[in-house]
């Protein structure tokens, strides 16, 4: 018998060939789907009672023959009579599946694939496909059907003894890497890893004479019953960690796991685990697999999972999902977000059973899960409103806390004056010890908050804990972060201001992509002579700019610091005392002059100047701005015949890390001189 391919037009055939699947790899997938279809069939079959026959050899066995160019599939399920080729091949609008499932509906979940349009993947690959086939109906004859990837057949009876199917791709000349043992065994362990019936896949190899040699015994690709398909009652703790090492070998043992199985409104399987997440924050994807009843289809699964999750790993089953036809993509519509929702909801859940049930081991395992949870509650709502109660804050102690627990035990110490609770946080417990140690002495509790992602998490928080602040430690001095009153007045007259802000300006060091501005506060005789501060705004934009590209305008400029000097420290006073007695007589009509020139100035340039009059202003402008280069170059170099002014700097930059290079050499040769 000779035949046309029942499709609407000659041109149709090639584009299905070529252009209907996204990968050509795939074409053993779809022919194997095939195969265990029809095997599922046959074992419903005669669970109903419609078949009577043997069941004894239900694999699935993928030949090599390289000497004949063949790849061969093969399969002892419900093979095809004349009419089933016609009807499911040689008509490809058709589905075999449709009958089938509305005959055995209740008992039909588990069946994937069937022949079409899944079929006609191996033109992909192949310059001939042959069909041989014998059904499992009494009295069936057995059937050989041939194409060369045109729309012509041929289909004849042939002999053949056993029930089953048998697909012989004659392999083209551009994918003869289809022929090597090891690429199709590859491929299978890739597609085929879990499929419910064994996958034959040559012989099993050891050891021989110096070489790997082929023993009689087959080759099992497949587990045919994978974890997830088990109920959680029946697996112990070993099985999940021996599943997860089945998926990815190698990898440390994660750190918890959770069993999804839901049957309504959707069915999904599947587990999800937690593995160790270092520190460089990076969303690696490709880490959960899809799998369609147990065929793999694909580890991009962005849609079905939210965003935050590609950070676990693991399986998830769902003959749910909507595919296109060679189930390589998804696409997103209202069965995949009530999924995806449902997801997030049982992760969550999940994580305060854990909490609930072992807090000392979810304790334990916060640091490594913390990077999970932050970017969860960063961007699903829905989990970051179900995280909260269970989301730990650590204090720079090792203590852990809820947000709620956190909050009640700083409150009546950390509330400044307009009554908004003040959060501390260090993000470098080490390098910011000294202001971790001032806040404590000060009755104050400080956060750990090292993580890449917390320069955003603190800004979640703040809209999320009503009337709250979130301040880093070293950001103002220790008076300052708290204001529980009006600041202090610092007892120094303006001649004085002028005169020291000059003074130590003029000592600052160059430090790279680092300004520094003078400011003047009381912090008492106690306190140190001069603090460092970073302001908390322009810094966590910065911060929050190394993650975003687009505010890169924030990560180009340059690390804003404010350099407090304590007007109430001897070492200042005496600083300032000394200035006052060799300066003021020296600055004292400059700054009279440069204040009298600036009040004409602005007389000058009134409404009503004329020419004369804003010639006048600029020359007196001159004028002010020479005054002003002589009284700073007086009093720098009074300043650089005084070495506690730079000893003063140097020490408060070099316990913020920033003293370095020649300045550091410097230093510590200014302080051997000093002794």
């Amino acid at each position: 018998m000779k035949g046309t391919i029942g499709v609407t037009t000659e041109n149709i055939f090639p584009v299905i060939k070529k252009f209907l699947y996204s990968d050509h790899e795939i074409f053993l997938r779809e022919l194997v789907s095939n195969a265990v279809d029809a095997t599922q069939k046959l074992k419903t079959l005669s669970a109903f009672g419609d078949f009577k026959g043997s069941l004894d050899d239900m694999t699935v066995r993928v030949t090599v023959d390289k000497e004949a160019g063949t790849l061969t599939v093969s399969d002892h399920g419900i093979g095809m009579t004349a009419d089933d080729i016609e009807k499911y091949i040689n008509q490809i609008a058709f589905s075999g599946a449709e009958e089938f499932l509305a005959k055995y509906k209740d008992t039909a979940n588990s069946i994937i694939g069937h022949f079409g349009l899944g079929f006609y993947s191996a033109f992909m690959v192949a310059k001939k496909v042959e069909i041989r086939s014998l059904s499992y109906k009494d009295g069936a004859e057995a059937v050989k059907w041939e194409c060369d990837g045109s729309p012509e057949f041929t289909m004849d009876t042939c002999d053949k003894a056993e029930r089953g199917t048998d697909i012989i791709l004659y392999i083209d000349d551009d994918n003869k890497e289809f022929l090597e043992q090891a690429r199709i065994d590859t491929l299978l362990r890739k597609y085929c890893r879990f499929l419910p019936v064994p996958v034959i896949s040559g012989k099993e190899q050891e050891w021989k004479d110096g070489k790997m040699t082929d023993t009689d015994r087959d080759k099992v690709i497949n587990i045919t019953e994978p974890a997830w398909t088990r109920k959680p009652a029946d697996l112990t703790d070993k099985d999940y960690l021996n599943f997860y090492h089945e998926l990815y070998p190698g990898q440390d043992d994660p750190l918890f796991w959770i069993h999804l199985n839901v049957d309504y409104p959707f069915t999904l399987t599947g587990i999800l685990y937690f593995p160790k997440i270092k520190n460089n924050f990076e969303v690696t994807k490709n880490r959960i697999q899809l799998y369609c009843n147990q065929v793999f289809v694909t580890d991009s699964v962005e849609g079905v999972v939210p965003e935050f999750m590609m950070l676990l790993q693991g399986v998830i089953d769902s003959p749910d999902i909507p595919l296109n036809v060679s189930r390589s993509y998804l696409q997103s519509d209202s069965a995949v977000k009530k999924i995806s929702s449902y997801i997030t909801k049982k992760v969550a859940g999940r994580l305060d059973e854990i909490f609930r049930a072992d807090r000392a081991d979810f304790e334990q395992k916060w640091d490594d899960i913390k990077i999970f949870i932050e970017y969860g509650m960063l961007t699903d709502e829905k989990f970051c409103d179900a995280t909260m109660k269970f989301c730990l804050l650590k204090d720079t102690e090792g203590k852990y806390f809820t947000i709620d627990e956190y909050k009640a035990l700083i409150e009546p110490a950390q509330t400044d004056k307009e009554g908004n609770i003040v959060f501390l946080y260090a993000t470098d417990p080490t390098a910011q010890y000294t202001y971790i140690n001032a806040a404590a002495e000060h009755g104050y509790s400080t956060l750990v908050m090292d993580g890449q992602l917390d320069s955003h998490f603190v800004g979640l928080l703040e809209q999320k804990i009503e009337k709250s602040r979130f301040v880093r430690v070293d950001s103002d001095v220790v008076d300052n972060l708290i204001r529980k009153e009006d600041r202090k007045k610092v007892d120094l007259t303006p001649l004085q201001l002028n005169m020291l802000t000059t003074l130590f300006n003029s000592q600052i060091p160059t430090v790279d992509k680092a300004q520094f501005l003078v400011s003047f506060e009381a912090l008492g005789a106690t306190g140190a002579p001069i603090v460092i501060t970073q302001n908390e705004y322009m810094r966590r934009m910065k911060e929050m700019a190394a993650l975003q590209p687009g505010m890169s305008f924030y990560g180009e400029m340059p690390d804003s610091y404010s350099l407090v000097v304590n007007t109430n420290h001897p070492l200042v006073q005496k600083l300032t005392a000394e200035t006052t007695s060799a300066l003021a007589d020296k600055v004292e009509p400059i700054e009279k002059k440069i204040e009298t020139d600036n009040a004409e100035i602005e007389k000058l340039r009134g409404d009503k100047a004329t020419d004369a009059d804003r010639k006048r202003a600029d020359d007196l402008l001159k004028q002010v701005e020479t005054a002003r280069a002589d009284e700073t170059r007086l009093v720098s170099d009074y300043a650089a015949g005084q070495p506690v002014v730079r000893q003063l700097i140097d020490l408060a930059l070099l316990g913020n890390g920033l003293l370095r290079g020649r300045d550091l050499s410097d230093f510590i040769a200014r302080s051997v001189s000093l002794l």
